[in-house]
């Protein structure tokens, strides 16, 4: 074995100098010699000592290469799903990561009024953009919708019965259900109706003096078709305020605007609530509304004020960072400026637009690619069932098949993540960037 000060002025290493003086750099060089010492007393042969040198100090090059690149990476979506829970749901606007940058390098005004120069609240940042597009009252924001519902439920619900239809008692990604999350919040679900039909005569049997909320739920990414039934939002409002008791309706996507044009039915607009009367709302940040992960509260400020001084509220709070992005994707909404947020460029782009770029890219690709018409999904538990009229790209490299031509996308730099359809790999256009074609040419050459 070579002396281990010989390895460390290896030219190999020389990159790793500084890493290599931590503990955890003697910890993956410990490693490595150990690793060798086995490999030569269970071999035969002589190594020359300076061969043993280099070949060291490249395993331990590749270790240390290996364990110092960050795991959360780019990658480009090329599977036609828009909001990809995998990938991340909805990327973010490039003017949101320039004010994030800007307030996180340095100090901000978090909590400081630089009106009066006292304490503030770090919600109120985004608490007058939602009054502003909602027309509520008031607002807050927490770390996701989970985290939304579990707290509303707690302080309105707590200690007492929340009836919900039974046909709503959903279940989304992660195992995250109504009825189980509801005990956590030592609220009791009371289900009323049926599994595919409830009436709102359903709701006001079942209300008596251990009553405290009566919860509404987006189904977001399943639906029930056939005989089904349901109240109006407008009679489950009215209920509410004929027997004193609140209302709450979780919207899931969030969506702000009405996606009807685009041929999506099922999405409830977020305003639309808030008009209705609803006392309180909430939905994600990182889906339909195109913006980071976070959970946001809306609606009567008697009800907001409320869960805004429940003490899970501190444990749920978000940071600055996302309010940053929070703030700067509002304000899209409020300037009307929607092609700043990637996920409305995507869902907006036209068949003819899509099938243009699909042409282009063949062209560049060659004769290993075929522009073919395709559907693309909104994703993220929104608009089940429904999809987008897409056009996309088909690839078949000779000597490859389906499945290693996927494996090699998918670990190539940076990682490209496509769909196989009908035994093709296929690139949709809808979900890709056109500022990420180039690369995606390169990678694929």
């Amino acid at each position: 074995m070579p002396p281990v000060n010989d390895v460390l002025q290896a030219p190999e290493l020389a990159a790793y100098r500084r890493v290599l003086d931590t503990p955890f750099g003697s910890r993956l060089l410990a490693e490595v010699m150990n690793a060798t010492r086995h490999e030569l007393a269970s071999g035969s042969g002589v190594i020359p000592r300076a061969d043993l040198t280099a070949r060291i100090a490249e395993a331990l090059a590749q270790r240390l290469s290996a364990a110092l690149q960050p795991s959360l990476r780019r990658v480009i979506n090329a599977s036609g799903v828009v909001l990809h829970t995998n990938l991340g749901r909805a990327p973010l606007p490039d003017s949101a990561i320039d004010h994030l940058r800007e307030v996180s390098t340095g100090y901000s005004n978090l909590e400081f009024g630089l009106d009066d120069g006292v304490r503030g609240k770090r919600d109120l940042h985004i608490e007058r953009l939602l009054r502003q597009l909602l027309d509520c009252e008031a607002a807050i924001v927490v770390n996701n919708n989970a985290a939304a519902v579990l707290l509303v439920l707690n302080t309105l619900g707590e200690g007492g019965e929340v009836i919900a239809s039974r046909g709503e008692q959903v279940e989304i990604g992660g195992s995250f259900r109504i009825p189980e999350v509801m005990a956590k919040s030592n609220a009791r679900l009371r289900e009323v109706g049926a599994t595919n039909r409830t009436r709102i005569k359903d709701y006001e049997k079942a209300i008596d003096a251990n009553t405290r909320l009566l919860l509404r739920v987006h189904p977001s990414n399943f639906r029930m078709t056939g005989f089904t039934e349901r109240p109006t939002l407008d009679e489950f409002v009215a209920l509410g305020r004929r027997k004193n008791i609140p209302t709450f309706e979780d919207l899931g996507s969030g969506s702000m605007l009405d996606l009807k044009p685009m041929g999506i039915s099922d999405e409830p607009v977020v305003s639309d609530s808030v008009r209705a009367g609803v006392d309180v709302i909430c939905f994600s940040g990182d889906k339909l509304l195109g913006g980071p992960q976070a959970g946001i509260i809306a609606g009567k400020k008697l009800y907001v004020e409320k869960i805004r001084q429940n003490p899970l509220f501190r444990a749920l709070r978000v940071d600055k960072l996302t309010i940053s992005v929070l703030e700067s994707v509002l304000l899209s909404y409020l300037t009307g400026t929607l092609d700043e947020i990637p996920i409305w460029r995507m869902l907006r782009a036209s068949e003819g637009e899509l099938k243009q770029r699909a042409e282009s890219l063949a062209k560049r690709i060659g004769r290993a690619a075929l522009v073919l018409q395709l559907t693309s999904l909104v994703g993220g538990g929104s608009a089940p069932e429904t999809y987008l009229p897409s056009w996309g790209v088909a690839l078949k490299i000779d000597g490859l098949s389906d499945a290693e031509l996927e494996k090699r996308l998918r670990h190539s730099e940076p990682p490209v993540i496509v769909r196989i359809e009908e035994g093709r790999v296929v690139l949709d256009l809808r979900t890709i960037s056109a500022d990420d074609e180039d690369e995606l040419i390169a990678v694929l050459r």
